[in-house]
Formats: C-alpha cells, sequence, structure tokens
C-alpha cells in the first residue's frame, strides 16, 4: 500500500489495480471524489494482481470502505448483465446495448457499499458496512459465494449463505446486489428438476429463462381474487366425494410418517394429465433417492409433460430449504399470472420450518415455543397466502396449494400443525391405524373437512356422493359400539354391511386415479347399496367391472358427465339398474 499524497482528509480513496496509477490519473481521481463527496480526499494505492484490466476505487469516511467505483473487466461485465437484464424484462431490443459494449463501452460510476465479513460458520456470516442492504437482499462475496441478507440488526447484517461457507473468510470484502431473492422462471422449466436457485439438476442440459420473479412478493389483494368455483379432482374417491378442493384452495394433508401424504399429493398430479394444469412439487429436505425416484414414476406415467420438480435434498444447507417452496411458489405465479392454472405441492412444511429454526438460532434470534423463533406463523402464512383464483381482468388464473405436514403419534394439536391448520382452507388426516389395515388412502372422514371445495365440486359429483360422509360415520359409531355387544339385530348388521362396503369401495390402489365419470357411477351404485350384499374381497372386481360395462353401455351419460359436470335423475337410474346387472350373480339357465 502506498500513500500518494501527504494530506490527512476526510476520506481515503483506495485505488486498486495492478499497475501504480501515475500522478496525474492520481489527481485526477482525487479530484472526481472530492467534487462527487464535497470533502477533502487522500489516495492510496493497492496492489492487487488479480485485477487485469482496469482499476476499482474504494472509499470512505474514517478509513472505511463502504463505497466502490469498479472499472475492472467483471465490473463492465456485470454493468452489461445487468442492462441486459433490464432490457430483456422490458422486452427491448439487447443488440444497441452488445454493439456499444463491442465498440469500446465504458459502464458509468455508480458508487456501491462495501461490506466485511465480521465472522463465518454454519452456513451464516455476519456481515458490517452495508447500512443500506434491505431484508432478503442477495449480497455478493468476493469468493463469488452468495448470500441473502435475512438478520438486520443495527450495527451489523447476518446473511445466510447458498454456497460452501469454507470459501468465505473473515475480512472477506462483500458487496450488495440491490436486488432481493429471485428465482429464474419459464415455459422451459415444465419437465425439469431444479433447484431452489432455479439451476437444472436432471443432467438435461441449461434452461432458458424468460423471467424472473422474487421468491418473497405480496400475496394477492381481495379485491384481485374471485372466489373458488371450479374444481381441481385429485381421482380419489374417498377425497373428491366427501372433501373436494377447488381451485385456488389450500388443502392440508397431514398425518404422521409413513401414512401415505406423498402418495396422495401424487396421485393428485397424476390425475391432472390432459386437464390443462401445471404442477410444481417442492420436495424439501427429502432424500435424493426418493425425488429421483418420484421423478421417474411422474416421468414414466407422462406427467413430467406437466411438472416442475424444485429440490433441495437434506444433504444441502439449510439456507437452501429455507427458500425451496417460496421459489417454487415464484414460479408458479409465474404461470398464473398468465392465466393458467397451477397445482403446487409443498412437501413437507415441517422440514421447513426445521430449516428456519436452525437458520434462526444461528443468526441469535430468541427461541420460542419447541424453541420455534416468534415469527414461524408469519413464515408459513405469507406463504399459503399466495394462492388464489385470480379475478378475470388478471387473468383468472390459480394457484392450488397442497402443504404436506408431519404429526407425532397422530397430534395434530403440536405446535406446526395446528399453525398450517389455521392458515388453510381444510385438512386430510391421514391415520396410521387406518393404513396399517389396508385402507388407503388412509383418510379419517371425521378429522377431515374442506371448507370451500364444497363450492367447487361438480353438481354430478355432488348428487352422486349424497350422504356418503353421514353413512359412513354412523358406521364407525356403530362399528365401536358392537365391539361390546354380542347380539345384533338383522337392521344393524345390515348397517354394518353396508359401511363395511363402502369403505372397501374407498379403497384405490396408488397411481390409479379414477375419472370423474368413474367416481360419479360407483357413488351412485354404492348409495343406491348395489355393493351391500357383495363380498368385502369382490368389491374392487365388481366395481371395476361396473366402470368397464358403464363406458360400453352408457358412453353418453359418461360423457355429459365429464363435459358438463351434470347427471339427470334418468340417468342415475340407468346407472343403479346397470349396477343391479353386474353385481347380482347370473341366474342359472333353466
Amino acid at each position: 500500500m502506498t500513500v500518494l499524497d501527504g494530506k490527512r482528509p476526510n476520506i481515503v480513496a483506495y485505488i486498486c489495480s495492478r499497475e501504480r496509477p501515475s500522478d496525474a490519473q492520481s489527481a485526477k481521481i482525487r479530484d472526481f471524489i472530492a467534487r462527487e463527496n464535497g470533502a477533502e480526499v487522500s489516495v492510496v494505492w493497492e496492489e492487487h494482481r488479480e485485477i487485469g484490466d482496469g482499476f476499482r476505487i474504494e472509499f470512505g469516511e474514517d478509513g472505511r470502505r463502504d463505497k466502490v467505483y469498479d472499472w475492472t473487466l467483471a465490473g463492465k461485465s456485470r454493468k452489461l448483465k445487468a442492462d441486459i437484464s433490464t432490457a430483456l424484462k422490458g422486452r427491448r431490443n439487447v443488440m444497441p446495448l452488445i454493439r456499444q459494449a463491442v465498440g469500446g463501452w465504458e459502464p458509468e460510476p455508480v458508487a456501491d457499499e462495501i461490506g466485511t465479513v465480521i465472522s463465518v460458520g454454519d452456513g451464516i456470516a455476519v456481515v458490517d458496512g452495508l447500512g443500506s442492504a434491505g431484508y432478503g437482499e442477495i449480497l455478493l462475496f468476493d469468493s463469488g459465494i452468495r448470500g441473502m441478507a435475512l438478520d438486520l440488526r443495527e450495527d451489523d447484517i447476518g446473511c445466510v449463505l447458498f454456497g460452501d461457507s469454507s470459501e468465505v473468510k473473515e475480512g472477506s470484502t462483500v458487496l450488495r446486489s440491490g436486488r432481493v431473492a429471485g428465482m429464474p422462471v419459464g415455459e422451459a422449466y415444465i419437465g425439469r428438476t431444479v433447484n431452489a436457485l432455479g439451476e437444472p439438476i436432471d443432467g438435461k442440459g441449461s434452461i432458458a429463462e424468460e423471467d424472473w420473479y422474487p421468491i418473497e412478493s405480496p400475496a394477492p389483494a381481495i379485491i384481485d381474487r374471485k372466489p373458488v368455483s371450479r374444481p381441481l379432482e385429485t381421482g380419489l374417491l374417498a377425497v373428491d366425494s366427501m372433501f373436494p378442493i377447488g381451485r385456488g384452495q389450500r388443502e392440508l394433508i397431514i398425518g404422521d410418517r409413513q401414512t401415505g401424504k406423498t402418495a396422495l399429493a401424487v396421485d393428485t398430479i397424476l390425475n391432472q394429465k390432459g386437464r390443462g394444469v401445471i404442477c410444481i412439487y417442492a420436495a424439501i429436505g427429502q432424500k435424493g433417492s426418493s425425488v429421483a425416484q418420484l421423478a421417474d414414476v411422474l416421468a414414466k406415467r407422462g406427467a413430467m409433460d406437466y411438472t416442475v420438480i424444485v429440490s433441495s435434498t437434506a444433504s444441502e444447507a439449510a439456507t437452501m430449504q429455507y427458500i425451496t417452496p417460496y421459489a417454487a411458489c415464484a414460479l408458479g405465479e409465474y404461470f398464473m399470472r398468465r392465466g393458467k392454472d397451477v397445482l403446487i405441492v409443498y412437501d413437507d412444511l415441517s422440514k421447513h420450518a426445521v430449516a428456519y429454526r436452525a437458520l434462526s438460532l444461528l443468526l441469535g434470534r430468541s427461541p420460542g415455543r419447541e424453541a420455534y423463533p416468534g415469527d414461524v406463523f408469519y413464515l408459513h402464512s405469507r406463504l399459503l397466502e399466495r394462492s388464489a383464483q385470480l379475478a378475470d381482468r388478471l387473468g383468472g388464473g390459480s394457484m392450488t396449494a397442497l402443504p404436506i405436514v408431519e404429526t407425532q403419534a397422530g397430534d395434530v394439536a403440536a405446535y406446526i400443525p395446528t399453525n398450517i391448520i389455521s392458515i388453510t382452507d381444510g385438512q386430510l388426516f391421514l391415520e396410521s391405524d387406518l393404513f396399517h389395515s389396508g385402507q388407503r388412502p388412509a383418510v379419517n372422514i371425521g378429522l377431515s373437512v374442506s371448507r370451500v371445495g364444497g363450492a367447487a365440486q361438480a353438481p354430478a359429483m355432488k348428487k352422486a356422493a349424497g350422504s356418503i360422509r353421514l353413512d359412513l360415520a354412523q358406521y364407525r359409531e356403530i362399528e365401536v359400539f358392537t365391539q361390546f355387544a354380542s347380539d345384533l339385530d338383522e337392521l344393524t348388521k345390515r348397517q354394518l354391511r353396508y359401511g363395511h362396503g363402502l369403505m372397501q369401495l374407498l379403497r384405490q390402489p396408488q397411481y390409479h386415479p379414477y375419472s370423474r365419470h368413474a367416481q360419479v357411477i360407483l357413488l351412485t351404485a354404492a348409495l343406491d347399496h348395489a355393493f351391500e350384499d357383495a363380498e368385502p374381497g369382490e368389491i374392487a372386481h365388481l366395481a371395476a367391472k361396473l366402470i368397464a360395462a358403464a363406458e360400453a353401455e352408457l358412453p353418453d351419460i359418461c360423457a355429459a358427465i365429464d363435459g358438463s359436470g351434470t347427471i339427470a335423475d334418468s340417468d342415475r337410474k340407468s346407472i343403479s339398474a346397470l349396477a343391479r346387472r353386474c353385481v347380482s350373480p347370473a341366474e342359472p339357465a333353466e
């Protein structure tokens, strides 16, 4: 370091370059800084052999280096990249910018704040000197690592890192990017598997991005929404009949581990084939092998043609797991604001809350209940509130959320489950006892509810479902009561057979969602007691037989149910008559 003049001013400007500037150049730089800041300036030269062409000026009061003018090749590249990005967002022609750069274009000197790393460890860096940085802003470290400002304190900033923290050292230089964390978006993301930064991880090459969306954005206002009125069918008879989901709804899937939560969400994705719905699966803290297996399942069944997987595995830093659902939501908003319907699965928000708790404790925030920070409710409410059915003037797109939460020993009253239950529009509670008894999907009818989906249920489905939920509730009560009774009257036995038959009908193998007309046909037949006298083990076979017969003999009715979603009373009678012919054993010829 060489002092180029002997003054002791208010501001010290450090010239960082490979070669020492001449006296004339130093004087010119000193006069420029003094004129811009209205203070006396002293100039100091520092040798930086890593700088090729050009130089960088770092300066500030009292020896600080909180501002920079960058005339290095890297600085020129950053400025050109920023201008091109702005031009692309404005749909402007970028060729004049490129011609200007080739013809000797120089970037305008723009003052930037410079920060210094005070401490680093466990994926967290504490940075001093960036007093103007905002919450969620991306910070650039001199090693090339990016970070996000997550804790703004009076004297410093707590920053979470998006890369290997070993590459960041104490004393490292940090620059502001001037933009919050975001996600590149575009149609080319459909069919791909990416990480939380939008980078492809499926080995299929780069992805052409069309725009850039911040991962944190305000939820649509009330005036920008309209009521949920269109169904989003899961293809699962137990769900669509009793707990219908509408486009724009948020329906929680909750249950212990290994109860079929992910399987229910995957079946819902498979059922969107040919329905114009774009699906996004956000894998948060999942095993890499599980994500690869899910991608293979979706690809084999043609679902990757309309699906994006955004993944942060369990081996990745808590920072990546924290931003994954927000990044997936930003991608969903891109499609929603273009008038499309989106289904987004968050698997699962329990691991997301754990990742945020780890970050908060490392940042030094005060722990609360179960060691979670005080804003853990806001963590998920600001995410799930972004799902909506937009008004027609905004394109009429929708984003339906299926967040998944894991419980411990069926405790739905724990901290995170109760938070998300209060945020969502209903929940599907999957019960371990039902799952292990072979009832799959293992939906607990008493604890599950859909608060807004009923208004979106197709009329044919609503008419066919009838009193199935009440009938099953009565069956559960009688079943519990009969455990203590030895002698049952014929009416009670009949109710037990009927209820048991309904439960058998609701059993559905994985990866085999029902079409709408198949669900209506089965429900119409079941509530007409067509399966009451059938052996429980034969009901699945009889159901398949009935669907095949209806598609062959009643194609007009099936088409009407799938198309308009309506069914006439005469059509219901035709279905009931067909069901009794299919279910009743053929009488021997005389």
